[in-house]
């Protein structure tokens, strides 16, 4: 599919190529998922296995060893598990698939060479796979839950809408990386330190009241923090997400999604001629 297939002048350009290309990108998130367990003795189970050993740890070092605490979280490590457990959520779907962006092009020749090919399914279809691990992970948030407080807040209703709202970011950032990867070779380990920058500078770890009060506004300069509060707010705390911030986000995801759109279409032309 070609540059001029899109009226990239239109903001629900990259909506439209999603579903125009929908059954595509349902068919390579599966064979993606597929893919990465294919051989492993234990399977979709590291799925499970890999959430779980690092909240195990990130449970331990903050909630143990530095006591970290949320006001009026309940009583017991579970239950401060469960509220690391819903920020961890997604800053995993964000990194994943923005230190997958930054190769995705490169590790796709043979679908760079087909000029018939919409290349710009490869992002959906990246954070379709993503989804699905998000998806697994917080079946076991909700399961932690249960153990810890025997209930689940009727607010986890919202969640779909939180994770609505966040995906035209994360789709927007796999086609930027994914353009820029193709000409800058070392941007995977750029990456690498960024997206760890942005788990430690967000509220997800700790919470947003141990950060001093001149300094959070700055706090939501990070496309995390917004997402990771509202996750926790609407998962673990049985509120309502804070809607002005989440209307706020939404219209910048879709904004910076539909400008990465662009530039993705605009910069694919030279793919084949560097890879």
């Amino acid at each position: 599919m070609t540059t001029s297939a899109y009226r990239l002048t239109d903001p629900l350009s990259p909506y439209i190529a999603l579903k125009r290309h929908f059954a595509l990108v349902v068919q390579m998130a599966k064979r993606d998922v597929a893919g990465r367990y294919r051989g492993s003795f234990a399977g979709l189970f590291w799925s499970f296995f890999n959430p779980l050993l690092m909240l195990v740890i990130y449970t331990f070092v903050f909630g143990v060893i530095f006591k970290a605490h949320w006001p009026g979280q309940t009583t017991g490590q579970l239950a401060f598990a469960a509220i690391l457990f819903a920020g961890l959520n997604i800053n995993t779907l964000f990194t994943e698939c923005a230190n997958r962006a930054t190769t995705l092009i490169i590790e796709n020749t043979n679908y760079v060479k087909r000029v018939v090919f919409p290349l710009e399914t490869l992002s959906w279809s990246v954070l379709g796979a993503a989804l699905f691990h998000l998806l697994i992970s917080t079946i076991a948030l909700l399961i932690i839950e249960l153990i810890a407080k025997g209930s689940i807040p009727w607010t986890v209703v919202f969640f779909p809408i939180v994770i609505a709202v966040f995906l035209p970011f994360v789709a927007g950032t796999i086609w930027l990386l994914a353009s820029f990867g193709v000409f800058l070779r070392d941007l995977k380990q750029a990456i690498m330190i960024v997206t760890t920058a942005l788990m430690f500078l967000a509220p997800i770890m700790y919470p947003m009241t141990t950060i001093p009060a001149r300094f959070r506004i700055l706090m939501y300069l990070n496309p995390l923090t917004v997402i990771s509060l509202a996750s926790q707010d609407v998962l673990v705390f049985g509120r309502p997400p804070v809607w002005h911030h989440l209307g706020f986000y939404a219209l910048v995801s879709c904004l910076f999604a539909w400008a990465a759109f662009v530039w993705f279409e605009k910069t694919r032309k030279g793919f084949a001629d560097v890879v």
